[in-house]
């Protein structure tokens, strides 16, 4: 008998910049209760789900930078997705803006929570590779001041064995990091989570603007059938204040196949029921590592950077 966990992807059309979150999380919820009728056990959400994606503009006033960050999981406001979590025995990935205040002074990430069926958060992973810059461009239609706003993550890629499967999450810009699958697949992933708010096109690097989409299907599909894993990639979508943000939200396969895909860029829910033997299969045959990858023989020298040349 196969070990299969029903998941759903949670996309979320634009978010105002003065939306409550009460609102934000009352669309969150309905989304919630469609993944219960479709049978789901965990629903993913995107990255900085409760918010507009606000590095897109500078921020010279302090306390309105922090009204985009949560300072406790569960907030007031989260607090009923944790309740309506229990009531109907479904986990869910969060993304969000989590501000601590440690040794002094304040400290940003953009993180995520895993969450299993009591409600209970099982799991932190706050994001490592953040694009991006941090000056002002005041030029340009929209900015993107993740190196501004946030700290680069410093809890690692973690793996949580929760809700019948082994599960790692990351965050947007991490997909496109081979590292990043890897990492969590040596760790035993069988699910990799993700949220993700993507632009259409990139004001100040244009070059691949016309293939935004493409590469952001490819990275989810090589890095899940190059470490034999499930990813699960959603995505805030649509015309944000004035930003294009590309939707694509999509379950991939440990084989590289979309098996569930959104297709437009308003709130939406798709699913998959997740066969996690496959990765099984996956790592003890095309990919077994133990069995065919050979470390030794990559010409790397140990200890140092750069690659030994050939004789």
């Amino acid at each position: 008998m196969s070990r299969s966990i029903t998941v759903g992807g949670a996309q979320l059309g634009p978010i105002a910049r003065n939306e409550s979150r009460q609102v934000v999380v009352g669309r969150l919820l309905e989304l919630m209760r469609e993944a219960h009728g479709r049978g789901c056990d965990l629903v993913t959400f995107p990255e900085l789900a409760l918010t507009s994606f606000f590095p897109r503009w500078w921020l010279d006033d302090e306390d309105e930078l922090d009204s985009f960050f949560e300072r406790e999981m569960p907030s007031a406001a989260t607090r009923p997705l944790f309740e309506l979590a229990v009531d109907l025995g479904i986990g869910f990935y969060l993304g969000y803006a989590e501000l601590v205040e440690e040794e002094g002074r304040k400290r940003r990430f953009n993180s995520a929570v895993l969450v299993d069926k009591s409600g209970q958060i099982v799991g932190k992973y706050r994001k490592v590779h953040l694009p991006g810059h941090a000056d002002n461009r005041p030029h340009f239609p929209f900015q993107h001041l993740e190196k501004l706003y946030f700290e680069v993550g410093d809890l690692g890629f973690g793996t949580w064995r929760t809700m019948g499967g082994v599960m790692g999450m990351c965050i947007c810009n991490d997909r496109r990091w081979p590292e990043t699958y890897r990492v969590l697949s040596l760790k035993g992933a069988e699910l990799v989570l993700l949220g993700y708010n993507t632009p259409s096109t990139i004001p100040w690097d244009p070059t691949y603007d016309d293939q935004a989409s493409f590469h952001n299907h490819l990275v989810m599909q090589a890095g899940a059938y190059q470490n034999g894993t499930w990813v699960v990639g959603v995505a805030k979508a649509g015309d944000e204040e004035g930003c294009n943000l590309i939707g694509g939200s999509a379950i991939v396969a440990p084989s590289g196949e979309i098996v569930a895909l959104c297709s437009s860029k308003d709130d939406e829910l798709i699913s998959a029921a997740c066969d996690l033997d496959i990765c099984v299969r996956n790592k003890d045959a095309m990919f077994s590592f133990e069995a065919h990858r050979r470390i030794e023989h990559y010409g790397v020298i140990t200890g140092q950077t750069g690659v030994t040349p050939p004789e």
